[in-house]
C-alpha cells in the first residue's frame, strides 16, 4: 500500500548556524523585533514602514496560527546571536535578536526571505542565516526547490541569495527578479 509523507509540522523546528540560533517565531518576540526592524532604511526596496510592537504582535499571532491552506506551511524564525564562546545553542537565553528568516513551504518548494536589522548588517549574519535555512529546509523540511524574490538594485540581498546557492532567473514578479535553486537532502549516514 503506498504511503504519503506526512505534511511538515506547523511550528518549524529550530536550527542553528555557527553564530546564530534560529528560534521558531512567537508573539512574545514582537517588542524586541520591533526595535530590530525600526530603521526606515530597511524598507527602501520592499516598501512598508517600521512596525509598532502591537501590530507586529498581531502579525506574529497570525503567522504562528499557520496558513489557512492545509498544503502550505508558514515557517518563521527569529535570529538570535549566540554569545561569543557559546558553542551550544543558547535557546532563549543569550544574545540579542538581529533579524529573521522565513519560508513558505508548499510540498517540496519553499519561498524564502531574510531580514537583518541595520545595526547588524555587514557582519555576514544574513548570508549565514540563509545558508542555514537552505540546509535546514532540505534536511528537516523535505524541500527540494528554493525561491526568493529580490529587487534588482538590492545588491546585498543578491549576495545573500548567491551565498545560499540561489541564482537569478529570467522571471520577474512585482518588479523583483526570481532567484531559484535546487537543493538535495544531506546523505543518510
Amino acid at each position: 500500500m503506498p504511503t504519503t509523507a506526512a505534511p511538515p509540522p506547523i511550528t518549524p523546528p529550530r536550527f542553528t548556524t555557527a553564530r546564530l540560533d534560529a528560534l521558531p517565531l512567537e508573539p512574545a518576540y514582537a517588542e524586541e523585533m520591533a526595535a530590530v526592524l525600526a530603521d526606515p532604511a530597511l524598507y527602501g526596496f520592499t516598501g512598508g514602514e517600521p512596525p509598532v510592537p502591537a501590530a507586529l504582535r498581531a502579525r506574529y499571532e497570525r503567522q504562528c496560527a499557520g496558513s489557512p491552506d492545509p498544503g502550505e506551511r508558514w515557517w518563521n524564525w527569529v535570529l538570535r546571536v549566540r554569545p561569543a564562546g557559546d558553542g551550544e545553542a543558547s535557546g532563549e537565553a543569550g544574545g540579542e535578536l538581529v533579524g529573521y528568516v522565513q519560508a513558505t513551504v508548499r510540498g517540496s518548494r519553499a519561498e524564502i526571505a531574510w531580514v537583518v536589522g541595520t545595526p547588524w548588517q555587514g557582519r555576514g549574519y544574513a548570508s549565514e542565516a540563509a545558508q542555514g535555512l537552505a540546509a535546514h529546509l532540505a534536511s528537516a523540511g523535505g524541500v527540494r526547490e528554493l525561491v526568493a524574490h529580490i529587487h534588482p538594485d538590492h545588491a546585498a540581498s543578491a549576495a545573500v541569495a548567491l551565498a545560499a546557492g540561489l541564482g537569478p532567473t529570467g522571471e520577474w514578479e512585482d518588479g523583483e527578479r526570481r532567484w531559484a535553486a535546487s537543493v538535495t537532502p544531506p546523505p543518510v549516514p
